[in-house]
């Protein structure tokens, strides 16, 4: 409980014994105000056909009922609006009581006894990760974090594709095309893709050479095609020799991809493979329990399927099938054996899929209801990241990966703190700015630069359409994660010009606006953190963590703090609250909070 939540249940309290001695008992609601000047509000539009009485006069029948006392401050009638302010006193001093009590541990819910399954990522083992799907992994590693605030038990999931045609030409690529072959196309390539540069020489990008190789001999040459179809037969038959060798492949691409993740601070708790479900019978039972379906059909090649259109699927989309017609199982159907395992292992499933998904995760909950299971997973979808050059394609070889992102971030990051920071002035100097060596930029650079990538991807909607743009990654005074981080550099380099002080939450020593706004956003935290994990609403924690870096750094431009007299220790340990929060709401989001800049 938060002090806010403790203030909406004393309106609560007040509202309803004014409704009471008005004669007229309703439901009502009481929500946080949009209106500036107002912290909370109930609505009483949707009072007025039970009292038989317009909004504005209940409304104002009700103000003239509560006198303000205990937490609340003021109550003011405003266009059908029952208005409440909060005690500034009583609002200042439990937050920084609380936040200097918790530190870290502010705005955590006690633990729920919920077991939460994240699954995300799961690109293709067949080559690197791309920018266009680098949505997947940040949303999923930030919704991880916001749901462990929230007090779950959280396991975060990559589902490795190791079954399938993709994986199995990668695999006869490995065991077939020379590593001379495999350099001869990766320059080839980079000279289609108009870079001089050779390709960088980690796992996935060496092997995606091989996998560009097999492609292109399986459409020239009818052997090549016969091998690899014959792996795959063997494969669906359960030959552990043909499994054994692709998961090998698999789990060698597998490894630069957890590199590249790696590199942005997502690291999974898990890896499942799709093969498991062959290799166990799971998915043989999944298809034997769809066929006795009343919604199961065959076509006239042999194949089966279940038809979708009593739910909700359309068109031609409405047969699912679950079998190829020599009775070998589909990626769909493996789909299902792994849901049902997930169930097995979690309270609460979540998806995080690309917007291209959406047919897919209708069909599979369509089929897991044919089965008469009750859970159902929670899709999160996200549209793809593109760069202001377009559409990103394999195919017609504009394609950003996303360790060249990383880098070009990192890079750049470098270039913008060597300015601030190397070869100061005298002047500079003598402003209390110091020279950070070489090797202190390079990492403060890193942890910046994966910062600006995290932030400018989290900060939008998922299901809105992302275009990359670097002046608005890399901004320091905009909304971005450096800025986050400039702002927290700050309040540390304040705290270390201090020194030792005594924490004090005296409100009657914070009384300017400014302390009483950032203090309002710092109360707001908790609730911030349920939306963002409990609701999947990820984007608002990287617009709080804007609204706070905001708000301390107006405070700290316009008030004296070090030099503040009896005030200074109040005000020192309002500065080291929201360094606190500001630190914390980093580590939700996959960034470091690094203590200069």
């Amino acid at each position: 409980m938060t002090i806010m939540d403790d203030f909406q249940n004393e309106i609560r309290q007040r509202v309803s014994a004014a409704l009471k001695d008005m004669g007229a008992e309703t439901d009502f609601v009481v929500e946080a105000s949009t209106m500036e000047g107002v912290d909370m509000a109930v609505p009483c539009f949707p009072m007025a056909k039970a009292l038989r009485k317009a909004p504005q006069a209940i409304s104002d029948d009700l103000a003239s009922r509560i006198q303000p006392s205990g937490m609340i401050s003021n109550v003011s009638s405003v266009n059908g609006f029952l208005n409440f302010n909060i005690d500034p006193s009583v609002l200042i001093e439990s937050t920084l009581k609380e936040i200097v009590e918790k530190g870290k541990d502010y705005g955590a819910l006690p633990s729920s006894g919920i077991r939460v399954n994240v699954e995300h990522t799961s690109t293709n083992p067949t080559g690197p990760i791309h920018v266009g799907r680098a949505r997947n992994p940040i949303i999923g590693d930030t919704l991880a974090r916001c749901l462990k605030k929230c007090g779950h038990e959280v396991m975060t999931e990559y589902y490795v594709n190791d079954v399938g045609k993709q994986v199995v030409v990668l695999t006869w690529g490995v065991n077939n095309v020379s590593d001379e072959d495999a350099q001869k196309n990766s320059e080839e390539h980079m000279k289609e893709i108009g870079q001089n540069e050779k390709e960088r020489d980690k796992t996935d990008h060496r092997l995606v050479a091989k996998y560009r190789v097999a492609n292109k001999l399986m459409e020239a040459q009818p052997e090549v095609q016969d091998e690899i179809s014959d792996m795959m037969r063997r494969f669906e038959q359960g030959d552990q020799e043909v499994i054994d060798t692709v998961r090998h492949t698999a789990g060698i691409m597998l490894d630069g991809l957890k590199e590249t993740l790696g590199q942005i601070n997502v690291f999974l708790d898990r890896y499942t493979w799709e093969s498991q479900y062959i290799a166990d019978g799971s998915a043989k039972s999944v298809v034997e329990k769809l066929k006795e379906s009343k919604y199961a059909g065959q076509t006239e090649d042999g194949a089966w399927y279940v038809d979708l259109k009593d739910f909700g699927v359309q068109g031609k989309n409405t047969k699912f099938t679950f079998t190829r017609s020599d009775g070998t199982t589909l990626y769909t159907t493996r789909d299902l054996a792994y849901h049902l395992d997930k169930f097995t292992r979690a309270d609460r499933l979540i998806d995080v899929l690309g917007e291209d998904q959406k047919l897919g995760s209708k069909q599979l909950c369509s089929a897991l209801e044919i089965m008469g299971d009750d859970k159902q997973p929670e899709p999160l979808f996200y549209a793809f990241v593109s760069l202001p050059q377009g559409k990103m394609s394999t195919r017609s070889g504009v394609v950003v990966y996303l360790d060249d992102l990383i880098d070009e971030a990192v890079a750049r990051a470098y270039e913008e703190i060597r300015s601030r920071r190397a070869n100061l002035s005298e002047e500079e100097k003598a402003k209390g700015r110091t020279e950070m060596s070489e090797e202190r930029m390079r990492e403060v650079a890193k942890i910046v630069g994966v910062a600006a990538v995290r932030f400018n991807i989290i900060r939008v909607q998922p299901e809105k359409q992302f275009v990359f743009k670097w002046e608005e990654a890399l901004n320091f005074d905009g909304n971005s994660g450096p800025y986050l981080q400039y702002v927290h550099a700050r309040a540390c380099s304040m705290l270390r010009k201090a020194g030792e002080f005594k924490h004090d939450t005296d409100p009657s020593k914070l009384t300017d606006p400014m302390e009483l706004n950032l203090v309002k956003i710092l109360a707001g935290y908790e609730d911030v953190l349920k939306a963002a994990g409990n609701e999947k609403r990820v984007h608002m924690l990287p617009a709080y963590g804007h609204d706070l870096a905001s708000a301390f750094n107006q405070y700290y431009a316009k008030v004296s703090i070090l030099n503040s007299g009896d005030k200074r220790d109040a005000r020192l340990t309002l500065v080291e609250c929201a360094k606190t929060v500001l630190a914390d709401v980093l580590d939700c989001l996959g960034m470091g909070a690094p203590e200069e800049m």
